[in-house]
């Protein structure tokens, strides 16, 4: 990839405009991380950038001084120094006028993002004190921070994921802005949101980091409110020694190395969604001191999963896969009790590696208790060798031919026969047939 961006750098120093490497891939390579694209900044024009590379350009950006140019199976943005107009949806700028290195710099969002670099030289170019910033590991806006958060709302986020994902702090004056104007998020699209925040959970190095941030600061209650009401909520010291139901969820995302895999991020953020909406304090039949409980908070949790990944907009397969996830979290703990066929079907759900991870994270950070995990992680290491969930001998029109009308009781036929298949008690089709007519 750099080989090719210092192509496209290349033509167009040839044609004698300036050019830099600028943003995300300059402060990422003087942090010593891999940077996923290069950003191309010139003081060519955008129909200047075309004529240079006809036929490898698409015009995405060029409202706004951005150019995509194709080389060697990479892309890159060629975007001409410039200045934003005014914003006036908390997104776009109304226009642009072009500029030097200076005005570009003095437009973007903070100062670790406001770097350039020659992209032949390696020498670095700094208007806005990035250098220094990188150094002491502060995320500072450029300029005045509400100024900065006015223009783009999304960017209060994107201050708390940088911080969450480089490890470093947020400068106090950039956190005050953040505080004051939070309430503007909600002006920004679901889907702009739940990017940030996915990328948060699943590449910060310990993601209790920009949790924590983005409470503080007012952040998550516009947008995750249920996750903002896990902080306080209590849980029975006896089984959750760690402390609260926040405090618990904290410790299980920092558990879990980066990078998460997003429906594993999510699943451990959402796993108890549902406790404070089900906590109460109940007297055992012995009296004594109210004990903490969470009645039904699994399926509770899940059906409050469901809603907040639908209304983040997010891909049907995983709100799908976290819900079943939340819904089946608890029920590894009876697993050494399962019958065969029931910890098969428990095995076999599509999510299950997510759901172990899940559990392991849970136990670790709570009462340490890891026999069930460990009977679940060697029954799924046994059943590897062989499906786990294997096509039923028997279907609905096996037993139409038998002459088993269609209805509630086919199904339940169809049920007891796969348990049975499932524990090892029923091989073939005859053995089938025999077994249903001790069911009738």
């Amino acid at each position: 990839m750099l080989r090719a961006a210092r192509a496209v750098a290349a033509r167009l120093a040839e044609a004698g405009h300036a050019v830099l490497f600028a943003g995300g891939c300059v402060r990422d390579a003087l942090l010593g991380r891999p940077f996923k694209d290069i950003d191309v900044a010139t003081s060519a024009t955008p129909d200047q950038v075309e004529a240079l590379f006809v036929g490898h350009t698409v015009a995405v950006g060029k409202a706004f001084g951005v150019v995509l140019v194709l080389r060697d199976g990479f892309s890159f943005d060629v975007a001409t120094f410039r200045t934003d107009g005014a914003y006036v949806d908390g997104r776009h700028p109304s226009g642009v006028c072009f500029a030097t290195p200076e005005g570009d710099a003095a437009r973007r969002d903070f100062t670790v993002n406001g770097l350039f670099c020659d992209p032949f030289s390696g020498v670095v170019r700094d208007e806005v004190g990035g250098v220094q910033d990188l150094a002491a590991r502060v995320i500072r806006a450029i300029g005045d921070p509400a100024a900065r958060f006015r223009e783009d709302h999304l960017r209060m986020l994107r201050a708390v994921r940088f911080v969450s994902v480089l490890d470093f702090t947020l400068d106090p004056a950039t956190q005050a802005a953040v505080a004051a104007h939070a309430a503007w998020l909600a002006r920004v699209s679901a889907e702009r949101i739940a990017s940030e925040m996915t990328r948060l959970l699943c590449e910060s190095p310990r993601p209790s980091v920009g949790l924590n941030l983005l409470r503080e600061t007012g952040l998550l209650r516009e947008f995750l409110p249920e996750v903002q009401a896990l902080h306080g909520t209590q849980q029975p010291p006896r089984y959750h020694p760690e402390g609260d139901v926040w405090t618990h969820t904290c410790l299980m995302l920092d558990e879990v190395p980066a990078p998460r895999d997003p429906v594993l991020a999510w699943s451990l953020l959402l796993h108890d969604i549902g406790k404070p909406v089900t906590f109460c304090r109940e007297v055992d039949a012995a009296g004594g001191e109210p004990l903490i409980r969470f009645p039904c908070h699994a399926p509770v949790g899940a059906a409050m999963a469901e809603a907040i990944l639908t209304r983040l907009r997010q891909p049907a397969a995983r709100v799908e896969q976290v819900k079943a996830v939340v819904a089946g979290h608890m029920q590894g703990v009876e697993a050494e009790k399962m019958r065969p066929a029931t910890l098969r079907r428990f095995i076999g759900n599509p999510v299950f590696p997510v759901l172990l991870e899940v559990m392991r994270a849970d136990i670790q950070h709570s009462n340490k208790l890891f026999g069930p995990w460990l009977f679940l992680k060697a029954a799924f290491e046994a059943y590897r060798a062989e499906p786990v969930l294997p096509p039923p001998l028997v279907r609905g029109r096996d037993l139409v031919a038998w002459g088993i009308a269609p209805g509630p009781r086919m199904g339940e036929l169809l049920r007891a026969l796969y348990d049975a298949q499932l524990e090892g008690r029923l091989t073939t089709r005859d053995q089938a047939r025999v077994f249903m007519a001790t069911l009738k």
